[in-house]
């Protein structure tokens, strides 16, 4: 499955598992991503659920570029919703979430990021939300996100370059 479930020592270890596209996401993946934080959600077994792309290229790089092109304006909307849920269910987890963050973490990636309790950025890890430069704004939540956890300015300059 590319998003894969393991556990260790009381946590829920969530990988996207799809290294050849940079752990990006199409809707089936972000689906499932969705599906897999629900079950852990109610599962009194996992402690804390720690977030994590496969390989050490990308953490999440975002969005499948290519899938994202041919949305039409209801599919991008559906898009746009399924994001912000699971974003939403990292944020309001009843257990701690942790964004382990190995490689890129690009637009929806770092909006994933933004929305767990903790983020820990490996040596490699480059952060951003480059949306803007393919005349969107940051759909999932994240300029928001990003303004709370740093200051305004910090999170303007971040989203506008």
């Amino acid at each position: 499955m590319p998003i894969d479930v393991e556990r260790e020592a009381g946590a829920a270890i969530v990988a996207v598992n799809r290294p050849d596209a940079m752990n990006a996401l199409d809707v089936a993946h972000a689906d499932e991503l969705r599906e897999r934080l629900q079950e852990l959600a109610s599962d009194d077994e996992a402690r804390v659920v720690v977030l994590t792309g496969a390989g050490d290229r990308a953490f999440i790089a975002g969005a499948d570029i290519k899938y994202m092109q041919g949305l039409g304006v209801l599919e991008a909307r559906e898009w746009g919703e399924l994001g912000q849920r699971c974003a939403e269910l990292l944020e309001t987890m009843p257990k701690p979430t942790v964004a382990a963050i190995n490689g890129f973490a690009l637009g929806g990636g770092c909006e994933l990021a933004l929305a767990c309790d903790l983020r820990l950025a490996a040596s490699n890890a480059k952060l951003g939300q480059p949306e803007v430069n393919l005349g969107i704004m940051p759909g999932w939540g994240g300029s928001q996100r990003l303004a709370r956890a740093t200051t305004l300015g910090y999170a303007k300059d971040l989203i506008f370059t």
